[in-house]
């Protein structure tokens, strides 16, 4: 990776604070989660994540997120971009991006935990409306990187304390219907007050160039085995193809063309892993004409051809694989 990017760390009482918190939240999650894998909750849009010891490449496409790594530490690789993130850290996704991830510290005795809230843009814009120019976001720190999709920050206490009291939810089904929906709000709310908050506001407000993207973004899931239109796509968001090109790199750190590519063999995968297709099969399916063309890509992207790929992660039941 050409890039790597860390959350500026906790120091002092911040510190001294979030620690005992985070451990708090750790255990929380830990006592409801014996068994590896991706925990989908009753409470909606809430996850729960484990892994006990470190994993190979995980591909994932991320929708509009915020996640909160209570212990551990992750590798998530975005186009050029590497990000690394631990406890005492969190990271938004503002859109859908397609990400290879690595757990890197994890053990039987300290398991990686990680706690995920789905976003609804149209939340973050309806609050973005309500808070107006708000004196008490941040500017980014992460210059180089303004308009990502994808950052990470230190811990805010008041997400830590939010989301320990949503994880805590789950032990009261009757409260969570009224409850969960404020706890989930406030914790938006604090990231866009946050240092999150300016790059948040880019993809919720309409006449930006982010939001454009965002709107790209969409289309592309949607429609990722049709053949790439670049120039009606740029016609579809008012903007001419080499802005769209230069905005959409900002953006996901990666091509339109690149961005199509991974969520393709992402789609592939899953579809040898759980309908058990063939590789050619697969490959027709998400819109590769070629199969030794996808083979090649494939082996790229994830560092086996299709077939060895798939077995090995057969073999590695321990882990659900993410969507």
């Amino acid at each position: 990776m050409n890039n790597v990017a860390y959350p500026h760390s906790l120091a002092g009482p911040a510190q001294s604070i979030a620690e005992p918190m985070c451990q708090q939240l750790a255990d929380l999650v830990s006592a409801r989660m014996s068994n590896e894998g991706l925990n989908e909750t009753d409470i909606p849009g809430l996850s729960l994540f484990r892994v006990d010891a470190p994993t190979s490449c995980m591909s994932a496409v991320y929708e509009p997120s915020l996640c909160v790594i209570a212990q551990g530490r992750e590798v998530v690789q975005l186009g050029d971009r590497e990000i690394v993130y631990d406890a005492l850290s969190y990271m938004v996704s503002s859109v859908d991006l397609p990400v290879n991830r690595f757990v890197v510290d994890a053990s039987p005795e300290h398991p990686f935990l990680a706690i995920k809230i789905n976003i609804d843009p149209a939340e973050v814009a309806e609050l973005v409306l309500q808070l107006g120019d708000s004196p008490h976001a941040s500017e980014p720190t992460d210059a180089p990187y303004s308009g990502c999709g994808m950052c990470v920050a230190q811990v805010d206490l008041g997400i830590l304390d939010a989301m320990t009291r949503l994880v805590r939810l789950l032990d009261s089904p009757t409260d969570v219907p009224v409850l969960a929906p404020l706890i989930r709000r406030e914790i938006i709310y604090r990231a866009l007050v946050g240092e999150m908050g300016p790059r948040m506001r880019e993809f919720a407000s309409a006449d930006s160039q982010s939001n454009r993207i965002f709107q790209v973004i969409s289309v592309l899931k949607d429609r990722f085995a049709e053949p790439l239109r670049v120039r009606q796509l740029a016609d579809d968001v008012n903007m001419s193809e080499s802005a769209l090109y230069h905005s959409f790199k900002q953006a996901t750190c990666m091509s339109p063309l690149q961005f199509q590519k991974k969520l393709r063999l992402h789609e592939a995968r899953l579809l040898m892993l759980r309908e058990g297709l063939e590789a050619s099969t697969a490959s027709y399916r998400v819109g590769y004409e070629s199969p030794s063309q996808f083979s090649r890509e494939y082996s790229r992207m994830f560092g086996a051809p299709p077939r060895s790929d798939i077995a090995k992660l057969r073999g590695e039941t321990r882990i659900s694989v993410p969507a």
